[in-house]
Protein backbone atom coordinates (compact mmCIF):
# COMPACT_ATOMS: atom_id res chain seq x y z
CA UNK A 1 0.00 0.00 0.00
CA UNK A 2 1.45 3.38 -0.99
CA UNK A 3 1.74 6.16 1.57
CA UNK A 4 -0.81 8.82 0.70
CA UNK A 5 0.22 12.48 0.56
CA UNK A 6 -0.91 15.29 2.89
CA UNK A 7 -2.07 13.43 5.96
CA UNK A 8 -0.88 12.88 9.54
CA UNK A 9 2.13 10.58 9.50
CA UNK A 10 3.35 9.23 12.84
CA UNK A 11 6.72 7.45 12.96
CA UNK A 12 7.58 4.95 15.71
CA UNK A 13 11.07 3.85 16.74
CA UNK A 14 10.81 0.93 19.21
CA UNK A 15 13.83 -0.30 21.18
CA UNK A 16 14.91 -3.77 20.10
CA UNK A 17 13.74 -5.74 23.14
CA UNK A 18 10.45 -7.63 23.38
CA UNK A 19 9.14 -5.69 26.39
CA UNK A 20 9.64 -2.43 24.49
CA UNK A 21 8.61 -3.53 20.99
CA UNK A 22 5.34 -5.28 21.79
CA UNK A 23 3.50 -2.24 23.25
CA UNK A 24 4.93 0.06 20.54
CA UNK A 25 3.49 -2.18 17.81
CA UNK A 26 0.15 -2.11 19.64
CA UNK A 27 0.32 1.71 19.78
CA UNK A 28 1.07 1.78 16.04
CA UNK A 29 -2.07 -0.24 15.35
CA UNK A 30 -4.21 1.90 17.66
CA UNK A 31 -3.05 5.05 15.86
CA UNK A 32 -3.63 3.46 12.45
CA UNK A 33 -7.19 2.61 13.50
CA UNK A 34 -7.74 6.37 13.89
CA UNK A 35 -6.98 6.79 10.18
CA UNK A 36 -3.33 7.86 10.48
CA UNK A 37 -0.43 6.79 8.30
CA UNK A 38 2.07 4.91 10.46
CA UNK A 39 5.70 4.02 9.83
CA UNK A 40 7.69 1.69 12.12
CA UNK A 41 11.48 1.86 11.92
CA UNK A 42 13.21 -1.36 12.98
CA UNK A 43 15.67 -4.02 11.86
CA UNK A 44 14.83 -6.98 9.56
CA UNK A 45 14.95 -9.59 12.34
CA UNK A 46 12.68 -7.58 14.64
CA UNK A 47 10.28 -6.78 11.80
CA UNK A 48 9.96 -10.53 11.26
CA UNK A 49 8.76 -11.03 14.83
CA UNK A 50 5.56 -9.05 14.27
CA UNK A 51 5.16 -9.48 10.50
CA UNK A 52 2.00 -11.62 10.78
CA UNK A 53 0.28 -9.10 13.05
CA UNK A 54 1.15 -6.16 10.76
CA UNK A 55 0.15 -8.13 7.65
CA UNK A 56 -3.29 -8.75 9.17
CA UNK A 57 -3.57 -5.06 10.09
CA UNK A 58 -2.69 -3.84 6.59
CA UNK A 59 -4.96 -6.51 5.11
CA UNK A 60 -7.84 -4.97 7.06
CA UNK A 61 -7.09 -1.56 5.53
CA UNK A 62 -4.76 0.00 8.12
CA UNK A 63 -1.99 2.18 6.69
CA UNK A 64 1.11 0.79 8.45
CA UNK A 65 4.56 0.56 6.88
CA UNK A 66 7.83 -0.94 8.09
CA UNK A 67 11.19 0.49 7.06
CA UNK A 68 14.33 -1.51 7.79
CA UNK A 69 17.36 -0.20 9.66
CA UNK A 70 20.72 -1.94 9.31
CA UNK A 71 21.81 -2.99 12.79
CA UNK A 72 25.63 -2.77 13.16
CA UNK A 73 26.08 -6.01 15.14
CA UNK A 74 29.54 -6.99 13.90
CA UNK A 75 30.90 -3.42 14.19
CA UNK A 76 30.40 -3.52 17.97
CA UNK A 77 31.55 -7.08 18.61
CA UNK A 78 28.17 -8.83 18.57
CA UNK A 79 27.44 -11.95 16.49
CA UNK A 80 26.01 -11.21 13.04
CA UNK A 81 22.23 -10.99 13.17
CA UNK A 82 22.13 -10.26 16.90
CA UNK A 83 19.43 -7.59 16.64
CA UNK A 84 17.35 -8.04 19.79
CA UNK A 85 18.33 -7.74 23.44
CA UNK A 86 17.06 -11.26 24.15
CA UNK A 87 19.61 -12.65 21.66
CA UNK A 88 22.55 -11.53 23.81
CA UNK A 89 24.49 -14.37 25.49
CA UNK A 90 24.36 -12.43 28.78
CA UNK A 91 23.86 -8.97 30.24
CA UNK A 92 27.65 -8.47 29.90
CA UNK A 93 27.06 -7.67 26.21
CA UNK A 94 24.53 -4.92 26.95
CA UNK A 95 27.08 -2.12 26.46
CA UNK A 96 27.90 -3.44 22.97
CA UNK A 97 24.21 -3.54 22.14
CA UNK A 98 23.59 0.04 23.28
CA UNK A 99 26.65 1.20 21.33
CA UNK A 100 25.05 -0.33 18.24
CA UNK A 101 21.71 1.42 18.87
CA UNK A 102 23.51 4.77 19.24
CA UNK A 103 24.99 4.22 15.77
CA UNK A 104 21.49 4.19 14.23
CA UNK A 105 20.97 7.95 14.56
CA UNK A 106 22.20 8.93 11.09
CA UNK A 107 20.16 6.17 9.42
CA UNK A 108 17.04 7.30 11.27
CA UNK A 109 17.57 10.96 10.40
CA UNK A 110 18.09 10.18 6.72
CA UNK A 111 15.02 7.96 6.65
CA UNK A 112 12.86 10.64 8.29
CA UNK A 113 14.02 13.18 5.71
CA UNK A 114 13.00 10.87 2.86
CA UNK A 115 9.57 9.81 4.15
CA UNK A 116 6.51 11.11 2.31
CA UNK A 117 4.36 12.66 3.52
CA UNK A 118 6.84 14.22 5.97
CA UNK A 119 6.56 12.81 9.49
CA UNK A 120 4.27 14.62 11.94
CA UNK A 121 6.23 13.34 14.95
CA UNK A 122 8.73 10.75 16.14
CA UNK A 123 7.58 8.41 18.91
CA UNK A 124 10.87 6.99 20.18
CA UNK A 125 11.77 4.70 23.06
CA UNK A 126 13.62 6.24 26.01
CA UNK A 127 16.66 4.07 25.12
CA UNK A 128 17.29 6.34 22.11
CA UNK A 129 18.22 9.63 23.83
CA UNK A 130 19.68 10.88 20.52
CA UNK A 131 16.18 10.76 18.99
CA UNK A 132 15.41 14.09 20.67
CA UNK A 133 18.23 15.83 18.79
CA UNK A 134 17.12 14.24 15.51
CA UNK A 135 13.53 15.45 16.04
CA UNK A 136 14.69 18.96 17.00
CA UNK A 137 16.86 19.12 13.88
CA UNK A 138 13.88 18.18 11.71
CA UNK A 139 11.50 20.43 13.69
CA UNK A 140 9.06 17.67 14.58
CA UNK A 141 7.82 16.73 18.08
CA UNK A 142 9.70 13.89 19.80
CA UNK A 143 7.35 11.78 21.91
CA UNK A 144 8.89 9.66 24.65
CA UNK A 145 7.90 6.07 25.35
CA UNK A 146 9.13 4.60 28.66
CA UNK A 147 7.32 1.27 28.74
CA UNK A 148 6.70 1.19 32.49
CA UNK A 149 4.20 2.54 35.03
CA UNK A 150 3.99 6.13 36.26
CA UNK A 151 4.42 4.65 39.74
CA UNK A 152 7.86 3.23 38.83
CA UNK A 153 8.88 6.41 36.98
CA UNK A 154 7.91 8.55 39.97
CA UNK A 155 9.80 6.27 42.39
CA UNK A 156 12.94 6.48 40.26
CA UNK A 157 12.61 10.26 39.99
CA UNK A 158 12.22 10.69 43.77
CA UNK A 159 15.18 8.41 44.52
CA UNK A 160 17.33 10.44 42.11
CA UNK A 161 16.53 13.64 44.05
CA UNK A 162 16.20 12.44 47.67
CA UNK A 163 19.46 10.58 48.19
CA UNK A 164 19.36 9.85 51.94
CA UNK A 165 19.19 6.14 51.11
CA UNK A 166 22.69 6.28 49.57
CA UNK A 167 24.18 6.56 53.09
CA UNK A 168 22.96 3.03 53.87
CA UNK A 169 25.97 0.68 53.80
CA UNK A 170 24.15 -2.65 53.58
CA UNK A 171 22.63 -3.87 50.30
CA UNK A 172 19.90 -5.67 52.23
CA UNK A 173 18.84 -2.99 54.74
CA UNK A 174 15.38 -1.65 53.92
CA UNK A 175 14.43 2.01 53.50
CA UNK A 176 11.14 3.78 52.78
CA UNK A 177 10.72 5.64 49.48
CA UNK A 178 9.67 9.13 50.67
CA UNK A 179 6.92 11.43 49.43
CA UNK A 180 4.53 8.82 48.03
CA UNK A 181 0.84 8.17 48.84
CA UNK A 182 1.60 4.53 49.75
CA UNK A 183 4.28 3.35 52.16
CA UNK A 184 6.63 0.59 51.04
CA UNK A 185 10.27 -0.41 51.50
CA UNK A 186 13.11 -1.21 49.11
CA UNK A 187 16.75 -2.22 49.46
CA UNK A 188 19.80 -0.96 47.59
CA UNK A 189 20.16 -4.41 46.02
CA UNK A 190 16.72 -4.05 44.43
CA UNK A 191 17.82 -0.87 42.64
CA UNK A 192 20.41 -2.68 40.52
CA UNK A 193 19.69 -2.22 36.84
CA UNK A 194 17.65 0.95 37.42
CA UNK A 195 18.71 4.61 36.97
CA UNK A 196 19.18 4.71 40.76
CA UNK A 197 21.80 1.94 40.89
CA UNK A 198 24.65 3.51 42.92
CA UNK A 199 27.26 1.08 41.56
CA UNK A 200 26.21 1.27 37.92
CA UNK A 201 28.54 1.83 34.97
CA UNK A 202 25.49 3.21 33.18
CA UNK A 203 25.12 6.55 34.98
CA UNK A 204 26.24 8.50 31.90
CA UNK A 205 23.61 6.76 29.76
CA UNK A 206 20.85 7.46 32.31
CA UNK A 207 21.95 11.11 32.40
CA UNK A 208 21.60 11.26 28.61
CA UNK A 209 18.07 9.87 28.87
CA UNK A 210 17.12 12.47 31.50
CA UNK A 211 18.63 15.33 29.48
CA UNK A 212 16.86 14.19 26.31
CA UNK A 213 13.54 14.06 28.16
CA UNK A 214 13.74 17.79 28.94
CA UNK A 215 13.39 18.65 25.23
CA UNK A 216 10.63 16.16 24.41
CA UNK A 217 7.08 17.23 23.60
CA UNK A 218 5.59 14.72 26.03
CA UNK A 219 5.28 11.07 27.05
CA UNK A 220 2.88 8.41 25.81
CA UNK A 221 2.29 5.80 28.52
CA UNK A 222 0.92 2.27 28.55
CA UNK A 223 -1.21 2.72 31.65
CA UNK A 224 -4.68 4.09 32.40
CA UNK A 225 -5.83 6.87 34.68
CA UNK A 226 -8.07 4.75 36.89
CA UNK A 227 -5.21 2.36 37.71
CA UNK A 228 -2.76 4.80 39.30
CA UNK A 229 -4.51 8.22 39.48
CA UNK A 230 -2.39 9.73 42.26
CA UNK A 231 0.89 8.62 40.69
CA UNK A 232 -0.08 9.85 37.22
CA UNK A 233 -1.06 13.23 38.64
CA UNK A 234 2.15 13.55 40.67
CA UNK A 235 4.41 12.37 37.84
CA UNK A 236 2.83 14.87 35.45
CA UNK A 237 3.29 17.66 38.00
CA UNK A 238 6.89 16.66 38.73
CA UNK A 239 7.95 16.53 35.08
CA UNK A 240 5.91 19.50 33.87
CA UNK A 241 5.33 17.75 30.56
CA UNK A 242 2.35 16.45 28.62
CA UNK A 243 1.43 12.88 29.49
CA UNK A 244 -1.03 10.77 27.53
CA UNK A 245 -2.10 7.52 29.24
CA UNK A 246 -3.51 5.32 26.47
CA UNK A 247 -3.35 1.78 27.89
CA UNK A 248 -3.78 -1.05 28.28
CA UNK A 249 -2.61 -1.18 24.67
CA UNK A 250 -2.74 -5.01 24.66
CA UNK A 251 -6.53 -4.69 24.36
CA UNK A 252 -6.14 -3.72 20.70
CA UNK A 253 -5.62 -7.46 20.09
CA UNK A 254 -9.18 -8.56 19.46
CA UNK A 255 -8.96 -11.80 17.47
CA UNK A 256 -7.36 -15.08 18.48
CA UNK A 257 -4.55 -14.84 15.91
CA UNK A 258 -3.41 -11.41 17.11
CA UNK A 259 -3.52 -12.56 20.74
CA UNK A 260 -1.65 -15.75 19.91
CA UNK A 261 1.12 -14.11 17.85
CA UNK A 262 1.58 -10.90 19.83
CA UNK A 263 5.34 -10.39 20.05
CA UNK A 264 6.42 -13.60 18.35
CA UNK A 265 5.19 -16.85 16.85
CA UNK A 266 3.95 -18.98 19.73
CA UNK A 267 5.55 -22.37 20.47
CA UNK A 268 2.12 -23.96 20.94
CA UNK A 269 -0.80 -23.78 18.52
CA UNK A 270 -3.60 -21.49 19.65
CA UNK A 271 -6.20 -24.24 19.15
CA UNK A 272 -4.22 -26.77 21.23
CA UNK A 273 -3.77 -24.16 23.93
CA UNK A 274 -7.47 -23.22 23.99
CA UNK A 275 -8.53 -26.88 23.96
CA UNK A 276 -6.38 -27.54 27.03
CA UNK A 277 -7.69 -24.42 28.82
CA UNK A 278 -11.31 -25.25 27.93
CA UNK A 279 -10.90 -28.60 29.71
CA UNK A 280 -10.17 -26.89 33.06
CA UNK A 281 -12.52 -25.40 35.65
CA UNK A 282 -12.94 -21.59 35.75
CA UNK A 283 -10.30 -19.89 37.90
CA UNK A 284 -8.39 -23.13 38.56
CA UNK A 285 -5.19 -22.80 36.49
CA UNK A 286 -1.84 -21.42 37.68
CA UNK A 287 -0.10 -19.67 34.77
CA UNK A 288 3.69 -19.32 35.17
CA UNK A 289 5.73 -17.12 32.85
CA UNK A 290 8.89 -15.30 33.92
CA UNK A 291 9.56 -13.12 30.88
CA UNK A 292 11.86 -13.07 27.86
CA UNK A 293 15.00 -11.96 29.74
CA UNK A 294 14.44 -13.60 33.13
CA UNK A 295 16.40 -16.76 33.78
CA UNK A 296 16.74 -18.90 36.90
CA UNK A 297 19.37 -21.47 37.89
CA UNK A 298 18.33 -25.04 37.17
CA UNK A 299 18.09 -25.89 40.88
CA UNK A 300 15.58 -23.05 41.38
CA UNK A 301 13.53 -24.09 38.35
CA UNK A 302 13.34 -27.62 39.78
CA UNK A 303 12.00 -26.19 43.06
CA UNK A 304 9.38 -24.27 41.07
CA UNK A 305 8.40 -27.39 39.12
CA UNK A 306 8.06 -29.43 42.31
CA UNK A 307 5.90 -26.71 43.87
CA UNK A 308 3.56 -26.69 40.87
CA UNK A 309 3.29 -30.47 41.05
CA UNK A 310 2.67 -30.45 44.82
CA UNK A 311 -0.01 -27.74 44.51
CA UNK A 312 -2.35 -30.31 42.95
CA UNK A 313 -3.70 -27.55 40.71
CA UNK A 314 -3.67 -27.45 36.91
CA UNK A 315 -0.89 -25.25 35.55
CA UNK A 316 0.79 -23.88 32.43
CA UNK A 317 4.53 -23.39 32.85
CA UNK A 318 6.37 -21.41 30.16
CA UNK A 319 10.06 -22.34 29.87
CA UNK A 320 11.74 -19.79 27.61
CA UNK A 321 15.34 -21.00 27.96
CA UNK A 322 15.50 -24.67 28.89
CA UNK A 323 19.02 -25.72 29.89
CA UNK A 324 20.33 -29.19 29.12
CA UNK A 325 20.49 -29.83 32.84
CA UNK A 326 16.81 -28.98 33.33
CA UNK A 327 15.76 -31.00 30.30
CA UNK A 328 17.71 -33.98 31.68
CA UNK A 329 15.90 -33.62 35.02
CA UNK A 330 12.50 -33.43 33.30
CA UNK A 331 13.26 -36.63 31.34
CA UNK A 332 14.99 -38.64 34.09
CA UNK A 333 12.40 -37.77 36.73
CA UNK A 334 9.57 -38.34 34.22
CA UNK A 335 8.20 -34.96 35.27
CA UNK A 336 5.93 -34.50 32.25
CA UNK A 337 4.48 -37.97 32.76
CA UNK A 338 3.82 -37.24 36.44
CA UNK A 339 1.94 -34.03 35.67
CA UNK A 340 0.45 -35.07 32.31
CA UNK A 341 -3.21 -34.81 33.31
CA UNK A 342 -2.98 -31.31 34.73
CA UNK A 343 0.30 -29.67 33.70
CA UNK A 344 1.26 -28.14 30.36
CA UNK A 345 4.88 -27.17 29.61
CA UNK A 346 5.36 -24.59 26.86
CA UNK A 347 8.95 -24.38 25.62
CA UNK A 348 9.64 -21.02 23.99
CA UNK A 349 7.14 -18.23 23.34
CA UNK A 350 3.63 -18.52 24.81
CA UNK A 351 0.46 -16.75 23.60
CA UNK A 352 0.22 -14.87 26.90
CA UNK A 353 -2.66 -12.48 26.17
CA UNK A 354 -4.69 -15.39 24.81
CA UNK A 355 -3.94 -17.51 27.89
CA UNK A 356 -4.57 -14.79 30.48
CA UNK A 357 -7.91 -13.83 28.92
CA UNK A 358 -9.23 -17.39 29.34
CA UNK A 359 -11.72 -17.92 32.17
CA UNK A 360 -9.84 -20.98 33.51
CA UNK A 361 -6.82 -18.91 34.65
CA UNK A 362 -6.87 -18.41 38.41
CA UNK A 363 -3.46 -16.88 39.16
CA UNK A 364 -0.46 -15.53 37.24
CA UNK A 365 3.06 -16.13 38.60
CA UNK A 366 4.99 -13.30 36.93
CA UNK A 367 8.43 -11.66 36.77
CA UNK A 368 6.65 -8.27 37.09
CA UNK A 369 7.76 -6.79 33.77
CA UNK A 370 5.33 -3.94 33.11
CA UNK A 371 3.75 -5.52 30.02
CA UNK A 372 3.04 -8.76 31.88
CA UNK A 373 1.87 -6.85 34.95
CA UNK A 374 -0.60 -4.81 32.91
CA UNK A 375 -1.74 -7.88 30.96
CA UNK A 376 -2.48 -9.61 34.27
CA UNK A 377 -4.36 -6.55 35.54
CA UNK A 378 -6.33 -6.31 32.28
CA UNK A 379 -7.32 -9.98 32.50
CA UNK A 380 -8.54 -9.45 36.08
CA UNK A 381 -6.15 -12.12 37.36
CA UNK A 382 -4.36 -11.95 40.75
CA UNK A 383 -0.59 -12.31 40.67
CA UNK A 384 2.27 -14.01 42.49
CA UNK A 385 5.29 -11.74 42.10
CA UNK A 386 8.81 -12.97 41.30
CA UNK A 387 10.86 -9.94 40.16
CA UNK A 388 14.36 -10.23 38.65
CA UNK A 389 15.83 -6.78 37.89
CA UNK A 390 15.30 -3.19 36.70
CA UNK A 391 11.78 -1.78 37.24
CA UNK A 392 10.41 -5.19 38.25
CA UNK A 393 10.91 -4.64 42.00
CA UNK A 394 9.01 -1.33 41.70
CA UNK A 395 6.23 -3.13 39.82
CA UNK A 396 6.09 -5.77 42.55
CA UNK A 397 5.52 -3.04 45.15
CA UNK A 398 2.79 -1.59 42.92
CA UNK A 399 1.01 -4.96 42.63
CA UNK A 400 1.33 -5.95 46.30
CA UNK A 401 1.26 -2.63 48.21
CA UNK A 402 -0.62 -0.18 45.98
CA UNK A 403 -3.33 -1.95 43.96
CA UNK A 404 -3.25 -5.00 46.27
CA UNK A 405 -3.90 -7.68 43.64
CA UNK A 406 -0.93 -9.93 44.35
CA UNK A 407 1.30 -11.67 46.89
CA UNK A 408 5.12 -11.84 46.95
CA UNK A 409 6.87 -15.15 46.51
CA UNK A 410 9.66 -13.67 48.65
CA UNK A 411 12.55 -12.83 46.29
CA UNK A 412 14.80 -10.13 47.80
CA UNK A 413 17.70 -9.71 45.35
CA UNK A 414 17.99 -9.27 41.57
CA UNK A 415 19.14 -11.98 39.17
CA UNK A 416 20.60 -10.85 35.82
CA UNK A 417 20.49 -13.08 32.77
CA UNK A 418 23.82 -14.72 32.05
CA UNK A 419 24.60 -14.73 35.79
CA UNK A 420 21.68 -16.86 36.98
CA UNK A 421 23.77 -19.89 37.99
CA UNK A 422 25.48 -17.74 40.65
CA UNK A 423 22.11 -16.99 42.26
CA UNK A 424 21.39 -20.40 43.76
CA UNK A 425 18.00 -21.32 45.22
CA UNK A 426 16.22 -18.30 46.73
CA UNK A 427 12.74 -19.79 47.22
CA UNK A 428 12.07 -23.41 48.22
CA UNK A 429 9.20 -25.41 46.75
CA UNK A 430 7.25 -25.45 50.05
CA UNK A 431 7.20 -21.63 50.12
CA UNK A 432 6.07 -21.37 46.48
CA UNK A 433 3.30 -23.88 47.17
CA UNK A 434 2.26 -21.92 50.30
CA UNK A 435 1.91 -18.68 48.31
CA UNK A 436 -0.15 -20.40 45.59
CA UNK A 437 -2.44 -21.77 48.28
CA UNK A 438 -2.68 -18.38 50.00
CA UNK A 439 -3.98 -16.78 46.81
CA UNK A 440 -6.14 -19.65 45.55
CA UNK A 441 -7.13 -21.61 48.64
CA UNK A 442 -10.04 -19.51 49.88
CA UNK A 443 -8.19 -17.52 52.56
CA UNK A 444 -9.58 -14.05 53.29
CA UNK A 445 -6.53 -12.16 51.98
CA UNK A 446 -6.49 -14.19 48.78
CA UNK A 447 -10.21 -13.64 48.23
CA UNK A 448 -9.85 -9.88 48.74
CA UNK A 449 -6.99 -9.68 46.24
CA UNK A 450 -8.87 -11.79 43.70
CA UNK A 451 -11.91 -9.53 44.04
CA UNK A 452 -9.79 -6.41 43.61
CA UNK A 453 -8.08 -7.91 40.54
CA UNK A 454 -11.44 -8.56 38.91
CA UNK A 455 -12.59 -4.98 39.55
CA UNK A 456 -9.41 -3.54 38.00
CA UNK A 457 -9.82 -5.81 34.98
CA UNK A 458 -13.24 -4.29 34.33
CA UNK A 459 -11.82 -0.76 34.74
CA UNK A 460 -9.06 -1.54 32.23
CA UNK A 461 -11.55 -2.64 29.59
CA UNK A 462 -13.74 0.45 30.12
CA UNK A 463 -10.70 2.74 29.75
CA UNK A 464 -10.12 1.76 26.10
CA UNK A 465 -13.77 1.76 25.05
CA UNK A 466 -15.14 4.74 23.15
CA UNK A 467 -15.41 7.67 25.59
CA UNK A 468 -13.16 5.81 28.07
CA UNK A 469 -10.20 7.69 29.56
CA UNK A 470 -7.53 6.05 27.38
CA UNK A 471 -9.62 6.38 24.23
CA UNK A 472 -10.08 10.10 24.87
CA UNK A 473 -6.38 10.49 25.71
CA UNK A 474 -5.44 8.94 22.37
CA UNK A 475 -7.70 11.47 20.62
CA UNK A 476 -6.07 14.28 22.61
CA UNK A 477 -2.60 12.94 21.80
CA UNK A 478 -3.26 13.06 18.05
CA UNK A 479 -4.76 16.55 18.31
CA UNK A 480 -1.85 17.85 20.40
CA UNK A 481 0.78 16.48 18.01
CA UNK A 482 -0.94 17.86 14.92
CA UNK A 483 -1.37 21.29 16.54
CA UNK A 484 2.30 21.34 17.55
CA UNK A 485 3.42 20.24 14.11
CA UNK A 486 1.29 22.92 12.46
CA UNK A 487 2.93 25.54 14.67
CA UNK A 488 6.50 24.37 14.05
CA UNK A 489 6.18 23.65 10.35
CA UNK A 490 8.66 20.79 10.53
CA UNK A 491 9.94 18.97 7.48
CA UNK A 492 6.94 20.05 5.43
CA UNK A 493 8.11 23.65 5.73
CA UNK A 494 11.73 22.68 4.96
CA UNK A 495 10.70 21.20 1.65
Amino acid sequence: MAIREKEPHFVLLPFMAQGHMIPMVDIARLLAKRGLTITILTTPHNAGRFKSVIDRATGSGLNIHIFHLKFPSSEVGLPDGCENFDMLPSVDYAANFFTATAMLNEQVEEMLRQLKPPPSCLIADMCFPWATDVALKLQIPRILFHGTSCFALLCMHILAICKDWEAITSDTETFVVPGLPDRFELTKAQLRGTPNDPDSDWSKFWDQIREAEVETFGTIANTFEELEPEYIKEYKKTKGKRLWCVGPVSLCNKDYSDKAERGNKASIGEHDCLKWLDSKEPGSVVYVCLGSLSRLPTAQLIELGLALEASNRPFIWVLRNTSEELQTWILEEKFEERIRDRGLLVRGWAPQVLILSHMSIGVFLTHCGWNSTLEGITAGVPMITWPFFADQFFNEKFIVNVIKTGIRVGVEEPVFFGHEENAGVKVKSDEIKRVIEKLMGGEEEGNERRKRAKELGEMAKRAVEEEGSSYLNMTLFIEDVMAEQANSGGLDQEK
